[in-house]
């Protein structure tokens, strides 16, 4: 979701709430519920109770993202104030908050990069892995944001 007017863009960011994150953790406790009930009546008890642990593990992982909306934030770009920040909420514990604030003057450019792997250079990318952007949007979100902040666009 985006809000925008002359002077604030803010970009919110989903996170780890997600339907499909609510059903791999609910289709791996119950998958462990089952492994309990054939743990339990089966010779092979033994290997069907790390399963069960196993799936445990994992959904309570997926649980425990899901309540602390691990990943969601915003994206605030303030024109008027000429500041950019970047917040992010992380998992439990000192850093959970994620905050990163920076002067819009220190902005080169907005860069389009198409690559897979890691990035080789220190960079903030602004897209989330979970957006299926195509190649058009991605150029039209780029240009939107370099007008806002009136920088130029680098394609890589």
């Amino acid at each position: 979701m985006t809000w925008r007017s002359n002077d604030i863009w803010i970009e919110l960011i989903m996170g780890s709430r997600k339907i499909s994150n609510f059903c791999w953790a609910l289709i791996l406790f119950l998958g462990s519920l089952g492994f309990l009930l054939v743990g339990s009546s089966s010779y092979l008890g033994i290997v069907m109770s790390f399963y069960r642990i196993a799936d445990l593990f994992i959904s309570s992982y997926l649980w425990c993202t899901i309540s602390w909306n691990v990943g969601s934030g915003y994206d605030r770009f303030d024109i008027k104030e000429g500041i950019v920040c970047i917040f992010c909420w992380g998992f439990s514990g000192k850093n959970r908050r994620i905050f990163l604030r920076f002067l819009i003057k220190d902005i080169q450019s907005v860069r389009i990069e198409v690559k897979e792997g890691i990035y080789a250079r220190w960079s903030i990318p602004l897209t989330r892995t979970d957006e299926n952007l195509t190649p058009r949007e991605i150029e039209q979100k780029a240009a939107e944001l370099a007008y806002f902040l009136r920088v130029p666009i680098e394609v890589f």
